[in-house]
Order: structure tokens, then C-alpha cells, then sequence
């Protein structure tokens, strides 16, 4: 990744510049048995639809706060990158009647009601299927984005020093999210491009987003996200790890 990346979105664009093709994001539901592998080229395109959705239709400004009240999932990834391309602030687990916007996934429907402003929920289905109804109060994700367009360009530039994160209650610049990040991959493991984590960390930490995505992000390596692993005995996650070449884990 370039030095010169100061923002979350920053390292997007440059891992996209340098091996579009190349894993980024490969997600594992073990309740369900989803398996989705997401592309550095893939995951910008939702990242892209993602931002044009937010900044279009739900009118976000830079610097409003965007409650994120999902788990650790690809479609969470995505909503992070997303919120940075905008210069809005991810407020992961936040307060729903302190933010702008709420996203929400199953479970947390009822507490995002408590936000006045717009409501995206996700089914977080495999295939990211839509809802047969959405929520009440909401609208539904499946259904916004895939007419959004493939490109983004923010309406103002997004500064590095501007708020971008909120987890655990800890606020992060965009540059303190990519520092921070640089900092904690040797820690992890992570040592450059070809580097893979298996993550199965909840989102609602800094220790989690680390391992789960802006890590493996900020030194050209990729991460395999898995929900629910508790369900899997030892052989089978040992199969995991061999089979999807990983050569770290945060559990």
C-alpha cells in the first residue's frame, strides 16, 4: 500500500490500482454455511453502490453519524468503506436516537427505530437476499443498492483529520484509522501482500475491525471473516485454515 494513504478510502483505491483481482474479503456464515469471497475489484464496486446510496438517496453529509448495528459481515465491511468514501462517521453498535442514519441487521430492527433519520436494514441473507417485506420503518438494502452506480465521487473531498470511526466508544480519525492499523498488522501477523488472516472477532471493537478488515487492509493482505466458528470442532477449523491458505488468526 502507498505511504501516502491517509483515509480508509485511500487504501481501497490503491489496493484496487495494484491487484484488482486479488482476495480481499472472504466471509464464512457457519450457522447458515455461506461462503462468499469477495475480489478487491468486487468489494469496491458494493463499496462504490454503497457510497452513491448514502450520499444520493439518504442524503448523508460529511461529518453526520451513521449507527451501524451489524455484525461482523462482509456487508458490514462494505457499510465501513462506504461511510469513508463519504466522509460520514460509522458509528459501529451506536446509540440509534444519537445518529443521523442507522443501518441494521436481524435482532436490532426495534432499536434502530430510535433514529429519526433515514433506515436501511439488511436481511444478511446468503446472496444478500432481500427481505419478502422489509421492516417496518425501513428500507430495504437488497433493494436500493444494485441501481446505484458503479462509480463514486464524493460531493467535497474527505479529509484524513476528520472524525470517521466510532467503536467501543473510542472516536478515530480517517488517518487514525489507518495508523493504527499499520501499527497493530505485525501484531497480528500480517507482514504484507499475501498475508491472510482468519478473523472470528466481533466488529464491536477496535481489536475486531483491526483483525477483520482495516489490517489486512493497510498492508496488501486479505482476511477470511467467519461468523458463528463456534459451531465448527477443531478438525474442522484446522481444515479451514489449510484449505484457505490463511497464515494468521485473532479469535
Amino acid at each position: 500500500m502507498k505511504a501516502t494513504d491517509r483515509t480508509p478510502a485511500d487504501l481501497l483505491r490503491s489496493a484496487l490500482s495494484e491487484d484488482p483481482a486479488r482476495p480481499l474479503v472472504t466471509f464464512y456464515d457457519d450457522e447458515t454455511g455461506e461462503r462468499v469471497e469477495l475480489s478487491v475489484a468486487t468489494f469496491a464496486n458494493w463499496v462504490a453502490k454503497t457510497a452513491n446510496l448514502l450520499q444520493g438517496e439518504m442524503s448523508a453529509e460529511p461529518g453526520e453519524r451513521v449507527a451501524l448495528l451489524l455484525p461482523a459481515h462482509w456487508q458490514t465491511a462494505v457499510w465501513l468503506l462506504a461511510c469513508s468514501s463519504v466522509g460520514v462517521v460509522a458509528d459501529v453498535d451506536g446509540d440509534p436516537a444519537a445518529a443521523d442514519h442507522v443501518v441494521a441487521g436481524p435482532g436490532r430492527f426495534e432499536d434502530g427505530l430510535a433514529c429519526s433519520g433515514e433506515r436501511i436494514a439488511l436481511s444478511l441473507a446468503p446472496l444478500g437476499r432481500r427481505f419478502p417485506t422489509p421492516p417496518a420503518g425501513y428500507a430495504d438494502y437488497a433493494v436500493e443498492v444494485p441501481s446505484q452506480g458503479d462509480r463514486f465521487a464524493a460531493y467535497a473531498p474527505v479529509g484524513p483529520e476528520e472524525c470517521a470511526l466510532i467503536v467501543a466508544g473510542a472516536a478515530y480519525t480517517g488517518a487514525e484509522v489507518v495508523e493504527q492499523a499499520r501499527a497493530d498488522a505485525r501484531g497480528l501477523d500480517l507482514t504484507g501482500p499475501g498475508s491472510r488472516i482468519l478473523s472470528a472477532l466481533p466488529y464491536d471493537t477496535w481489536d475486531g475491525l483491526a483483525a477483520g478488515l482495516y489490517a489486512p487492509l493497510a498492508t496488501g493482505g486479505s482476511v477470511v471473516l467467519c461468523r458463528n466458528v463456534g459451531l465448527l470442532d477443531d478438525d474442522a477449523l484446522a481444515r479451514r485454515i489449510e484449505s484457505e491458505r490463511v497464515t494468521a488468526t485473532a479469535r
